[in-house]
């Protein structure tokens, strides 16, 4: 067994797929329309085009969103992304605009750091040594 798709819950699917995209890199793997203005829309690393695909899905549950305020105001990223250098990272996406929570902070082996990701959730980025 494998994870084959995750997913993040955004509040504008055409603007998460421009941030995700554009600022931090992933390339688009399906759009697929279902109906009204919804689409299964799902992202993937460059690095692994046949990997887990990311699902940019739409809030429109009435439990997304005091599910994803809640976890904004604790300060909890809703997932996690791995990169070789969180501090190149942060320099790169913070040139591009990018606001964080949480500049680069090193725990023992893994350094982390946390951004906005435009859509309602908060991402962090990690290394691990």
């Amino acid at each position: 067994m494998k994870i084959y798709v995750t997913s993040v819950f955004v509040d504008d699917q055409e603007k998460a797929l421009r941030f995700y995209t554009d600022v931090l890199g992933f390339v688009k793997k399906h759009d697929v329309p279902l109906g009204g203005e919804a689409r299964w829309l799902t992202v993937v690393s460059p690095e692994d085009p046949d990997g887990t695909e990311l699902l940019l899905e739409p809030s429109g549950h009435p439990a997304v969103q005091p599910y994803k305020t809640a976890l904004v105001q604790d300060g909890i990223p809703a997932t996690s992304f791995a990169v070789d250098d969180v501090r190149a990272e942060f320099e790169r996406l913070r040139g591009l605009g990018v606001l964080f929570t949480q500049e680069p902070l090193e725990m023992g082996d893994v350094t982390t750091a946390v951004l906005d990701d435009t859509c309602g959730n908060l991402i962090q980025i990690m290394q691990t040594k």
